[in-house]
């Protein structure tokens, strides 16, 4: 395997293997380091622990935590707390997902966005919110969310036009 994460992954699978719970600490840290679980990752994880294939997807697709795709470059999470639903929540989750074409846990096809629900970002008093990457976003209406989005979009014409 020439991969350049081949030796990072090949000491993961050393530390855990043989351990209780090896395979779900494997994955975690494959999850913590990258965003999500390549299926060549998995190929090789399998390979390593001699395991099936299958085994590896019955974890990764059994907790909701580990993505089989590559997260966005910004990711929003739109709280659906009950202040920021009875709030318009729902409303500026509809706007988001027009604005973005994606749906509720997809990444846009230029891979900038990710577009999350959550249950409370601990900020009901400025209901609705949402939070891009670290930021957060209070008292959103649904007309604000394109003028939001810019802020974060820009970044990727900089980068074009640095190129």
């Amino acid at each position: 395997m020439n991969k350049p994460w081949s030796d990072q992954l090949e000491q993961v699978v050393a530390r855990w293997k043989g351990k209780d719970g090896s395979l779900i600490m494997i994955l975690h840290d494959v999850q913590n380091r990258l965003g999500y679980v390549p299926r060549e990752m998995s190929l090789e994880i399998a390979r390593l622990l001699d395991i099936p294939l299958a085994r590896i997807y019955e974890v990764l697709t059994f907790y909701h935590y580990f993505k089989l795709k590559a997260p966005g470059k910004h990711r929003i999470s739109v709280c659906m707390g009950t202040a920021c639903y009875l709030r318009g929540a729902p409303d500026v989750l509809e706007e988001l997902k027009d604005v973005l074409n994606v749906k509720e846990g997809g990444t846009t096809s230029d891979g900038l966005f990710q577009l999350d629900v959550v249950r409370c970002l601990g900020c009901c008093g400025l209901a609705p919110v949402m939070m891009i990457d670290d930021k957060v976003f209070g008292k959103v209406a649904k007309n604000q969310v394109t003028e939001i989005l810019s802020q974060f979009g820009r970044e990727k014409d900089e980068e074009a036009a640095l190129s």
